[in-house]
C-alpha cells in the first residue's frame, strides 16, 4: 500500500491518506485489513476509503464520517481512475471540525492524486 502518512492536522485532528490498485471487493477487504494491521491505523477515529471498480462501479465506506466516502468516489469520477483505493485516515483532536472536514478529505485526496499521477 501506497502511504503517503500525515498530510494535515486542525484542532488536534490529523489526516493521512493511503492507497493502491485493486481489482475487486476481496482486495479492498485484504487492503483495509492490512492498513489496520498497523497499530495507528488500527486505532484511528476514521478509516474514510472508496474506489471505483471497472467491473463493479463505485464502493465506499464511511467509517462513521458520513458522507466523506462520497467525496472520494467523486473525485475518483473526476480523475476516471477506476481500480485504486483510497483511504483517508482521521485521528480525532477533541474539537468538532463541521464542514471543514470534507475540504481536509478533499485535500488528502488531492495530494494522493498529485502523487500517484505525477509517478
Amino acid at each position: 500500500m501506497h502511504q503517503l502518512g500525515q498530510i494535515l492536522t486542525d484542532r488536534g485532528s490529523k489526516y493521512a491518506v493511503s492507497g493502491l490498485a485493486v481489482t475487486d471487493r476481496a482486495a479492498v477487504d485484504a487492503a483495509l485489513k492490512d492498513l489496520k494491521r498497523t497499530k495507528s491505523y488500527a486505532k484511528a477515529t476514521h478509516n474514510t476509503w472508496a474506489v471505483l471498480l471497472s467491473e463493479g462501479g463505485p464502493l465506499k465506506g464511511d467509517d462513521g464520517e458520513t458522507g466523506a466516502g462520497m467525496i472520494i468516489v467523486r473525485m475518483l469520477e473526476r480523475e476516471a481512475l477506476f481500480d485504486h483505493l483510497i483511504v483517508v485516515t482521521r485521528w480525532y483532536g477533541g474539537k468538532h471540525l463541521g464542514g471543514d472536514r470534507f475540504r481536509h478529505v478533499q485535500t488528502c485526496v488531492r495530494a494522493y492524486l498529485d502523487d500517484v499521477i505525477t509517478r
